[in-house]
């Protein structure tokens, strides 16, 4: 056997020494405010541990019918911390696996610059045609957006102007193709490199309830180990810091 042959066969056996011996491939439904940082986590976690995501985005409301009538997901990485906790007293997911791994921000954007002013008083003034936000019933952001449209006395004056997406993907998508002026959304869509285009006001936490997003393991996902692995690497300092820096609290 040549050298660089023998070589290429050692560099391999070690390789697979270093990942588990049970790799495998993990169905994981993520709400779909945190879809860029969890594809960032997603790359980083099956480098690191050999194991294979299959993520799929949508609202967390959607995602809670599918999986009460047995869709296959292991994972869910929630848009709140009240649905995890439902499934987990219903008895579709795994107690006691439930963590926060980000708190949400909701930010008042606008692709247009110069239409939203950084208090937010556009919201009084008007000079929009639509605003738009994802389902109150289906994405705690858009519950975020209505709560806080209530506390600052402007959701029924606004309530003809407003226009309903399926989810916060949806909702960003109306804003930037301008069929929305402007709209309620997650920071963490909006922010790249730190720095936002366009025009937005952040809206301050005080008029709505936290954003926890919880993760769980779901009943589907029990005992497996590329769920285990894939939980505690959320918890771990490399996905931490990806959630980080797309403008997410930590808790």
């Amino acid at each position: 056997m040549k050298y660089s042959t023998l070589l290429s066969a050692l560099l391999a056996s070690l390789l697979a020494a270093s990942l588990p011996a049970c790799a495998d491939e993990l169905s994981i439904a993520v709400a779909a405010n945190f879809t860029a940082p969890l594809k960032a986590i997603a790359a980083e976690f099956e480098r690191d541990s050999g194991h294979k995501l299959v993520a799929s985005f949508g609202s967390t409301g959607k995602f809670y019918a599918q999986i009460r009538n047995g869709a296959p997901f292991e994972v869910l990485l929630s848009a709140d911390d009240e649905t995890p906790l439902k499934l987990v007293k219903e008895g579709a997911a795994v107690k006691g696996s439930e963590f926060t791994y980000a708190v949400g921000k909701l930010v008042l954007w606008s692709a247009k610059p110069g239409l939203v002013d950084g208090a937010g008083a556009v919201l009084q003034k008007g000079g929009f045609a639509h605003l738009s936000l994802p389902d109150p019933k289906l994405a705690p952001y858009g519950a975020a957006g209505v709560e806080a449209m209530k506390a600052l006395g402007v959701f029924e004056a606004l309530q003809p102007k407003l226009v309903t997406a399926e989810n916060i993907t949806q909702a960003q998508q109306f804003i930037s193709s301008g069929n929305a002026e402007l709209g309620f959304v997650a920071l963490s869509q909006v922010l790249q490199d730190g720095k936002i285009e366009g025009s937005f006001w952040l809206v301050p936490t005080k008029l709505y309830t936290p954003i926890r997003q919880d993760a769980v393991i779901l009943e589907k996902g029990r005992g497996k180990p590329a769920a285990e692995a894939w939980m505690k690497y959320l918890k771990g300092d490399k996905a931490r810091a990806i959630i980080k820096a797309f403008g997410y609290e930590l808790s």
